[in-house]
């Protein structure tokens, strides 16, 4: 009899570590759209369907090709990058899409200015920091954004002709989450804070 209500009491609590669990994840989310950094990059579709999830697009920007010379903290020796985290110094242009300015390896050596923002990304083993005009790829967790079913080919069609952007909410310790999909000053889609 013992065993019985054990097993029930176990089932109750592992029910609640992982209801709290869910609600922290969507909690932080929310907390970076409502509270980050407002940052506008220019996006560049690649592919617009998923079968498990429906339309969406996948989304290329000026940050996803990192200069390895933009990168300031690579050791004289090191001649391809480790698996390890990259921040990417943004600055606001004048046409109000944010590009990069710098980069380090690990975290920044410098808290960003009023007119900066800094996004973190994660960067695979293996890329080449030695040659000429090399890039890398750094992964910033929004290179995908969902839309309503129907909508993926024709907008992203329309990429092709037109720059759409993206706006980002940025935490404090760089972790972006994707706000709005825009096309010029019109935003197509916002994403819902919770």
């Amino acid at each position: 009899m013992m065993t019985g209500k054990r097993l029930v009491i176990s089932a109750l609590v592992l029910a609640v570590v992982q209801i709290g669990f869910l609600s922290w994840i969507i909690a932080g989310r929310a907390a970076i759209l409502r509270n980050g950094k407002e940052v506008l990059l220019k996006v560049e579709p690649v592919d617009p369907r998923d079968l498990l999830r429906g339309d969406y697009i996948i989304l290329g920007y000026e940050i996803s090709r990192i200069p390895v010379k933009m990168i300031a903290d690579i050791p004289p020796d090191k001649f391809s990058s480790d698996d390890t985290s990259i921040v990417v110094r943004l600055k606001k242009g004048a046409d109000g899409y944010w590009t990069p300015a710098a980069a380090w390896f690990g975290k920044a050596p410098t808290p960003a200015a009023a007119d900066e923002a800094d996004i973190s990304g994660h960067v695979t083993e293996g890329w080449d920091l030695r040659g000429e005009g090399m890039t890398i790829a750094p992964d910033y967790g929004i290179e995908r954004f969902y839309l309503p079913e129907g909508e993926g080919l024709a907008i992203q069609n329309d990429m092709r002709v037109r720059p759409f952007g993206i706006r980002l909410a940025l935490a404090g310790d760089g972790t972006a989450q994707i706000k709005a999909l825009v096309d010029g000053d019109k935003t197509l889609f916002e994403e819902p804070l919770y």
